[in-house]
């Protein structure tokens, strides 16, 4: 069993996405570099991020082509330049919807780095990702990039036996990267629309695609192995600093995904391949209707015959890749919400008994020394408070749900046990400004009264210090919030369309200031990394 404890230290969430990186999105480059530094000056442990795998329709990091893979979009553009396998003009040329110009550039004034003038020049808002752009142009780039890797490994011994191996290593690549690939040939339509032979994955049918689609399996396998390749370094540097990245997981597949494709048997799906309930939760404060989330749920008895092998499989991988990971939704591995493929919302679902300890046995296994946190938000059940104290993993908190409902409500501070994260507020909340900023001063009167002060101004470092000064083992803050931004930042709006995982950090937010604030409040609050 896995009992490994956390101790009393801070961290901060930030989205590799809202990076400010250049060309429209963040990355795993410079910016990210950056943000580990700022992380270490202010004396803080943890770096928490959202889910790392490619996105599908809606861009939520929680719908992903795969478990495994990473996105594409975070692959730094910088570094394949000074790998030469682009030109800066070649990347300039594209308009990545990040409030520049595109321009034309020489290759010599390139060379010679004679862009940042004309590069500097505004068009609009940087502060937030255009995902049309970034779908049309990033894969242009990116195929650029690898026509020239190939020439490269064809001189280059050892870059080629380090491209072969990371192949040969990764096991769920081969999957994947045929997925893509068929992907790209059938108009990037779901797997549910291709011919009969690969939907059900016929044998001979998939022999001859690897075959005539081998250059495009290479592609694929090429954008891994460079996302990988910069996220292992990234986070090297971290970890020499004794920071330590938080890896959130949905707990969830989507339908068109790789897993649900080659991993059918795992699913309750029937004979045409189509889920007939789905996954989702009731009506709630976040929406009168629930959610439906429409992912197929797991044939749990199946799982559990083979030892739940695709989970062993999945965090294993995972731990090669965090150093603490967060199951999102953990209620649905003790009881999860069904809800019929048909119907329009979540109203009519129903709950059933999930895996429970039998799962968490094998996740254990896999785990290791490395830490878990616990997801444990939404509908109360006493039961998942047991399984967590049996396997000695920290449940969440948020500050932003505390002035609501009684005074025995679990997110108040007092009511915290030592061994749980508190969090301001989450991915899928409010930035605390918006949140203060947008309530009227009779809803907010329980919070002027516990916070100590009634005026607007002062209830962020109020906040601030209620989650510090408590006794949660462990607390971590949005970026968002410490640089005390309006819902303009919010990162995702539950059941809402809009702006949803689009937020930037503009450049040089993240100032002496903000530094010297955290850096007080972890020291003050005996929350230093040490």
């Amino acid at each position: 069993m896995n009992k490994t404890k956390f101790k009393r230290s801070a961290g901060i969430l930030m989205p590799i996405s809202s990076l400010p990186s250049p060309y429209g999105i963040g990355s795993l480059g410079k910016a990210a570099y950056e943000f580990v530094d700022f992380v270490k000056e202010s004396k803080h442990k943890y770096w928490q991020v959202l889910p790392l795998g490619p996105t599908t329709y809606g861009d939520s990091p929680y719908q992903s082509y795969s478990a495994n893979a990473g996105n594409p979009y975070f692959i730094d553009l910088d570094i394949l330049i000074e790998e030469k396998l682009l030109l800066k003009s070649e990347v300039l040329a594209l308009d990545w919807g990040d409030g520049f110009v595109p321009v034309e550039v020489t290759e010599q004034q390139a060379l010679l780095g004679q862009y940042e003038t004309a590069y500097d020049i505004k068009l609009g808002d940087s502060r937030y990702v255009s995902y049309e752009k970034m779908y049309k142009n990033r894969y242009t780039i990116l195929r650029t990039a690898f026509k020239r890797f190939l020439e490269l490994i064809k001189t280059d011994k050892s870059k080629a036996d380090a491209f072969s191996k990371f192949i040969k290593e990764t096991k769920w690549l081969e999957d994947y990267a045929l997925y893509m690939a068929l992907k790209a040939e059938n108009d990037h339509k779901s797997w549910a629309s291709w011919e009969d032979d690969l939907r059900y994955r016929k044998e001979k049918a998939l022999k001859a695609k690897e075959e005539e689609l081998k250059d495009e399996i290479c592609f694929w396998q090429f954008i891994q192995y460079k996302f990988f390749e910069q996220w292992d370094k990234l986070k090297a540097y971290a970890n020499s600093f004794d920071i330590e990245i938080i890896g959130d997981i949905p707990i969830y597949m989507g339908y068109d995904s790789v897993d649900v494709w080659a991993g059918q048997e795992q699913f309750q799906l029937d004979e045409n391949l189509t889920p007939t309930k789905v996954a989702g939760v009731p009506p709630d404060d976040f929406s009168a209707d629930g959610q439906k989330w429409g992912n197929p749920l797991y044939d749990w008895d199946k799982m559990a015959k083979d030892d739940f092998k695709w989970w062993r499989d999945r965090v294993k991988w995972q731990t090669k890749l965090y150093d603490v990971i967060r199951i999102d939704h953990f209620l649905g591995i003790i009881k999860y919400y069904t809800v019929p493929e048909a119907d329009e919302n979540a109203k009519n679902g129903s709950y059933k008994k999930g895996p429970g300890q039998a799962l968490l046995d094998a996740i254990n296994e896999e785990l290791g020394d490395k830490k878990l946190i616990a997801e444990d938000l939404g509908v109360y059940l006493e039961e998942v408070n047991e399984i967590l104290e049996y396997n000695g993993y920290p449940g969440m908190k948020v500050l932003e749900f505390a002035f609501g409902g009684s005074r025995d409500n679990p997110h108040l501070p007092y009511n915290y046990e030592k061994n749980c994260v508190v969090y301001g507020g989450t991915h899928d909340n409010e930035t605390i400004v918006g949140f203060f900023k947008d309530r009227p001063d009779s809803e907010l009167a329980y919070a002027f009264d516990y916070l100590g002060t009634k005026n607007r101004e002062e209830l962020l470092d109020k906040m601030f210090r209620a989650a510090y000064s408590s006794v949660a083992v462990l607390t971590i803050f949005g970026v968002w919030d410490i640089l005390g931004l309006d819902n303009h930042a919010r990162i995702n709006m539950p059941s809402s369309t809009g702006t949803n995982w689009k937020w930037r950090m503009t450049k040089g937010a993240l100032d002496e200031k903000c530094l010297n604030v955290m850096k007080y409040y972890a020291s003050v609050f005996d929350r230093e990394r040490v």
